[in-house]
């Protein structure tokens, strides 16, 4: 059975510069894009026809060298962050965790991931970078209430009717405007969204990204600098189940 639906054109409505890839349930968007992107180029948009998670990807072709153009991610992240804003029940919060973890009023929701052309050199500028993002939806009975505690689903937290769809939707308009902020007023407004909901270990702490995304962590005590590896942090990817291709319970 193909992977890819019949009716890709007709399953969402994206802004101009988006092509649309659906995938049926059993597909994976960020390989899948992963796989296309030298082919299908910058502006595909894939997502997977599931009800569960809103699941999806897009291509990019960035202009800087790898260890810069990584820092794709925390648009992305601002991106999933406003989309889910727009849609949620009043006074809750979207929160991330460092570097790639999306809450919602403290529970684990999803997360973001980003991928490159593998052999590509960190001063190299690569042909394609692909942002994706997995955003639970609903449990769809993998657990019963209270039995994951630290995680959460937004139709249990007040998103009536909120589908993958209309998610995916959201995301991209949000995506668009990071990407023109980028482009007009260069990163650090990016930078400053990202670092607004990034959790704090302790309050007051003086935080910044670097030029190659790594968090940079000043204490109110001690004026010390911890660094944080935006890399490891990537690779780590805390967020994610790689046994369910899920976000984590």
């Amino acid at each position: 059975m193909p992977l890819i639906a019949s009716d890709t054109h007709a399953t969402l409505s994206l802004p101009p510069g988006f092509s649309v890839v659906a995938l049926r349930e059993s597909g994976d968007a960020f390989a899948h894009a992963c796989g296309k992107a030298a082919e299908e180029g910058a502006g595909t948009l894939v997502w997977v026809r599931r009800f569960d998670v809103a699941e999806f990807a897009v291509v990019l072709e960035p202009l800087e060298p790898l260890a810069q153009a990584r820092k794709a991610l925390f648009m992305a992240m601002n991106a999933v962050g406003d989309a889910i804003s727009a849609h949620c029940p009043p006074e809750r919060d979207v929160t991330f965790d460092w570097p790639d973890c999306i809450r919602f009023d403290g529970g684990l929701v999803g997360g973001a991931r980003i991928g490159w052309p593998e052999g590509c050199a960190e001063d190299a500028v690569p042909d394609w970078l692909v942002v994706g993002a997995i955003i639970r939806v609903t449990f769809a009975g993998l657990v019963e209430p209270g039995q994951a505690p630290k995680a959460a689903a937004l139709d249990d937290e007040g998103f009536d009717g909120l589908g993958p769809a209309t998610l995916v939707e959201s995301f991209a308009r949000f995506f668009l405007r990071q990407v023109d902020i980028w482009q007009n007023n260069g990163f650090e407004p990016i930078a400053s969204d990202y670092l607004a909901r990034l959790a704090k270990e302790r309050p007051g702490d003086d935080r910044e990204l670097d030029g190659d995304g790594d968090l940079l962590t000043r204490s109110i005590v001690t004026s010390a600098v911890r660094r944080s590896s935006f890399r490891s942090g990537l690779e780590a990817a805390a967020w994610y189940d790689r046994d369910t291709g899920a976000p984590k319970l």
